[in-house]
């Protein structure tokens, strides 16, 4: 089995995970945080819902070097305009992702910030910590924000205390 298709099984299984936290997305708690060097509701959500293109840049080039200024939030205004951003990310970035082999998969992928290189690894461990791992870790913090707001959770591999039976 070429090693993409493994991946795509668990990226389409985060996906609807991380789809069912968008949908309790509670937009009149936008501007909510826990700490002053926390992001807002908004600003995490809106990180959790645009994650998926960093896969679609690692899977599509060979390295990203950023500058101030390159990266421009999204702001969602809704629950509706979060949903839809979401899905048009993992749906442009699944099919991107669709076409690697395991070539593709073993080639070197780098970051750098202003020309100064952060990381080289391998596209595929690149995918797996950058991207997937890290959608995990920012929606697990969403998580968080939701129950300190009162927002029941869903379940991701399972039931969660909100929805027991």
């Amino acid at each position: 089995m070429p090693m993409i298709d493994a991946m795509l099984g668990e990226y389409d299984a985060e996906a609807a995970n991380t789809r069912k936290m968008m949908e309790r997305y509670p937009a009149e708690k936008a501007s909510w945080k826990p700490h002053d060097k926390s992001f807002s509701m908004q600003g995490l959500a809106a990180h959790v819902a645009t994650l998926p293109s960093f896969a679609k840049t690692i899977a599509t080039t060979d390295a990203l070097n950023m500058k101030a200024g390159d990266y421009v939030p999204f702001v969602p205004k809704t629950r509706e305009e979060l949903i839809a951003r979401f899905e048009q990310e993992t749906a442009d970035t699944r099919a991107a992702l669709a076409k690697l082999s395991d070539a593709d998969m073993a080639k070197p992928w780098s970051f750098s910030w202003e020309g100064n290189k952060i990381f080289e690894m391998p596209r595929g461990v690149a995918l797996r910590t950058m991207c997937f791992n890290h959608l995990i870790h920012h929606r697990g913090q969403l998580t968080v924000y939701y129950r300190e707001n009162g927002v029941p959770l869903p379940g991701m591999y399972g039931p969660s205390a909100d929805e027991k039976f």
